[in-house]
């Protein structure tokens, strides 16, 4: 007997939350030890999974094993182990080994060989042709017809937030389920602005976790607590240049699991069936809820919607440089510790690889394709990179980020090795050309500069921080960078704002 929609998506919810659960309560730990001598390459402390947890997993695998039937994929290279420095498959930290696939797809060359030297050529020849690549190969197809969402305002409130008096306003994304009403999905969304603003502000949107998931947490492990902030939250540092945030839950759009691809957007659009190869992942889905968003934004009389920016770390860091390649309506993005599926190139072997993202944990992101390439085929067959995917923000300003490789223990399996910051430098230096070609700057330099520099000063930035998986280090780095774009009311560009195309 099939399992009840209602106790399906409580289960995919609380697997979700365990899933969630284990980064942050490992880098509590791994806070925790670091006040006290430890032993060097120490795995994080893991979570034992709970009986949703697997139930989720078992339902993923099954989802997972559909797909690969479709492909007609017998097996999957395995992906690398980030935790256990014993294991034979351990992650490689060696540069020396980094680097199997050194010949990037040229971005500048047509298919059919002939080189791009305008920039129209890049508009109406080279880059159609990367973002079909893309949506076949990576990504996914987003439907031609997707459900019109509805906003509702639940409720607007003068609120504080550190010294600054802001505005809240709480909404829900209504989507139209009438193409199959046993699948509903109410998009969580809220927007704050400063209270005594002259006129609409900028407003950075993050993909941030879920309250009800948080609560949660601190209900099951009463000690449950995010690492503590030291000095002024990223949300107050934007309020200080008189800027709004905004919070969109993407897990309210859809699930991150596989368990869940038959629910949410990509189920309601799918009538509850399974997908096709090129059909669109999690990451397409939460960057089509995040232009949801800023058609609402569109609306708000209170934010300047032509200077709206998206911010997202680790999985979600993926889904804001995505967000940012296929809808250029967005200003500006700070992608962080984004890694492989986000920035990070797919040639290069360190810290996850290709194969980790076709796995049954992560292929949900991305199109049913994208399997192959961990399977008959390998990184090199992939016709584009991440480099492209960058490429595709041009000319919007891109800041990337990430963290030192090593951790607290002194080893990468607690630090931020996993999501390879220099292989993200790599895609953001080699993205470049378009940036040039189209009138603006890029980095400045092919070289990885020593951690904690600053490559700011053109449109496409990058700094690594000393911190670990952690967005926070950055955040200022970024808010001088964006301050070149982005203007409060009453205040001027210092490099004007002509990003669009």
């Amino acid at each position: 007997m099939p399992t009840p929609k209602w106790k399906l998506s409580r289960l995919l919810f609380l697997s979700a939350l365990f899933a969630y659960a284990a980064p942050f309560v490992s880098q509590a730990i791994g806070q925790a030890a670091s006040a006290t001598p430890a032993a060097p390459a120490t795995p994080p402390t893991r979570l034992a999974p709970t009986p949703e947890q697997l139930a989720q997993q078992a339902a993923s695998e099954a989802d997972h094993q559909q797909m690969m039937d479709q492909l007609h994929i017998a097996s999957l290279r395995g992906g690398a182990n980030g935790t256990d420095p014993s294991a034979p498959n351990f992650a490689n930290y060696d540069e020396s080994k980094a680097n199997p696939f050194p010949d990037l797809p040229d971005l500048l060359t047509l298919k059919d060989g002939k080189k791009v030297t305008s920039a129209k050529e890049w508009w109406k020849q080279r880059r159609p042709e990367i973002v079909e690549d893309f949506d076949r190969e990576i990504y996914g197809r987003v439907p031609a017809h997707t459900p019109k969402v509805t906003w509702e305002m639940v409720s607007t409130t003068t609120e504080k937030n550190g010294d600054f008096s802001v505005v809240t306003k709480k909404l829900i994304g209504h989507v139209d389920n009438s193409a199959d009403p046993a699948i509903t999905v109410n998009i969580d969304f809220s927007v704050s602005t400063p209270a005594d603003a002259k006129g609409p502000v900028p407003v950075i949107i993050e993909f941030g976790l879920d309250p009800a998931f948080l609560a949660a947490m601190r209900k099951r492990f009463p000690n449950f607590a995010l690492p503590s902030q030291v000095g002024p939250t990223w949300q107050q540092q934007v309020l200080a240049k008189g800027w709004g945030y905004a919070e969109l839950i993407p897990t309210t759009i859809q699930a991150d699991n596989g368990a869940g691809l038959r629910e949410g957007i990509i189920g309601l659009c799918n009538k509850g069936q399974y997908r096709k190869p090129d059909d669109w992942g999690a990451l397409r889905a939460w960057a089509w809820g995040a232009s949801r968003a800023l058609d609402y934004l569109e609306t708000d009389k209170a934010v300047n919607a032509k200077e709206v920016g998206i911010t997202g770390h680790s999985r979600y860091g993926k889904a804001a440089l995505v967000t940012m390649a296929y809808d250029q309506r967005f200003a500006i993005g700070y992608i962080s510790s984004s890694g492989a599926g986000g920035a990070a190139l797919y040639r290069r072997h360190w810290g996850e690889m290709l194969e980790n993202v076709a796995g049954t944990q992560e292929y949900h992101w991305m199109a049913g394709n994208f399997l192959k390439y961990a399977g008959p085929l390998h990184p090199n067959d992939l016709p584009v990179d991440s480099h492209e995917l960058i490429a595709l923000c041009a000319p919007r300003p891109v800041f990337i980020s990430g963290g030192a490789t090593n951790g607290v223990s002194g080893h990468p399996s607690d630090g931020d090795g996993w999501i390879d910051a220099r292989g993200m430098f790599m895609a953001a230096a080699a993205a470049g050309p378009v940036y040039k070609l189209l009138g603006k700057k890029d980095m400045g330099t092919t070289t990885f500069p020593p951690i904690e520099t600053p490559l700011i000063d053109g449109d496409l930035a990058f700094r690594q921080h000393s911190g670990g998986h952690t967005p926070a280090p950055n955040w200022p780095t970024f808010i001088t960078f964006a301050s070149r774009y982005l203007t409060a009311p009453g205040t001027q560009h210092s490099a004007g704002n002509s990003m669009r195309h």
